[in-house]
């Protein structure tokens, strides 16, 4: 989509990139925020941050101030304040009253590695004889219920839920909001319009597009880049201790970005020392179609076309 297509529209676009603080930004965190933010600005929209910090045992000592002072070294300045999602909890919680109050919720008593016998998804009611003072709170999926979207890079997608997925945690036994609720209730609180992260999520949207739909919640446009890998095809992540970006200047690293998005940043700007200088460009030769999706990839087979 080239820059100025929302020009005429109505809808104000508002993007977001939302790490997690398990440690600094790395290449393949770059990616997905340089898209997210060159998309926006493309349309002359928003863009957001979002420090998503419900899982305390992750996190790192000093992460969410590395990654801000990160995202500010590469240019990419968020439009409003940061949201925290561990000042959010009370939003999450009437979330859950909601659904509660549609008798969507019930208490679960399996453990993790109870549910790895082999089999791969629970289904109402808790199939656990030992009851405890731990449970978590799971969500009732609804029988041949199917999410179906189109995923702007990767196409059509969809899942059955019960069969697929099934019914998704809400609120863990460690006393934590899951992910996916946490997700789909800040995004709705801060009216992102769309969604553009890396493809190994791909697999949890149609999760969080049922969750938004039993909550009356609007579904954001997706869009899943491929993965940033290495040179044996492994995933960049703070998991497999991926390079910091410190380890290049900021001009490096958003033009190695760039270039690996598929565009192709000119040689007279290969030596700028100056952030917005590269970021400008990228933003006038946007075009989505520019994204090569070698990863592209269908969820399920499951459901019928």
């Amino acid at each position: 989509m080239r820059r100025g297509s929302l020009k005429n529209s109505n809808s104000v676009y508002i993007g977001r990139f939302a790490p997690s603080p398990t440690g600094p930004l790395h290449f393949g965190s770059l990616v997905s925020a340089l898209a997210s933010y060159i998309d926006a600005k493309a349309n002359h929209g928003l863009w957001l941050v979002r420090i998503d910090d419900i899982d305390p045992p992750r996190e790192s000592k000093g992460s969410t101030k590395k990654i801000l002072q990160q995202l500010q070294e590469h240019g990419l300045h968020w439009d409003k304040e940061v949201l925290f999602q561990s000042q959010r909890n009370n939003a999450y919680l009437s979330a859950i009253k909601k659904l509660e109050g549609d008798d969507l919720v019930f208490r679960c008593y399996c453990s993790r590695k109870g549910l790895q016998g082999g089999v791969t998804t629970h289904n109402y009611p808790c199939r656990s004889e030992n009851s405890t003072n731990l449970y978590s709170l799971r969500l009732k999926a609804k029988d041949n219920y199917k999410v179906q979207f189109n995923d702007l890079f990767q196409g059509n997608q969809g899942q059955l839920i019960k069969k697929d997925v099934g019914d998704m945690v809400l609120y863990r036994k460690e006393k934590l909001f899951s992910y996916n609720l946490a997700v789909v209730v800040d995004d709705a609180f801060q009216q992102i319009t769309h969604i553009f992260r890396g493809g190994d999520l791909l697999n949890i949207t149609p999760s969080q597009i049922y969750l938004q739909k039993l909550l009356g919640l609007r579904t954001p446009v997706y869009g899943h880049i491929p993965i940033a890998v290495d040179d044996y095809g492994v995933k960049l992540s703070k998991q497999n201790l991926a390079v910091s970006l410190d380890h290049n200047s900021s001009q490096r690293n958003l033009i190695n970005a760039i270039n690996w998005l598929g565009f192709k940043v000119p040689a007279s700007l290969s030596k700028s020392r100056r952030p917005d200088q590269i970021l400008t460009w990228a933003i006038h030769n946007w075009q989505r179609n520019n994204i090569t999706c070698a990863e592209k990839k269908q969820l399920f087979n499951s459901f019928e076309a």
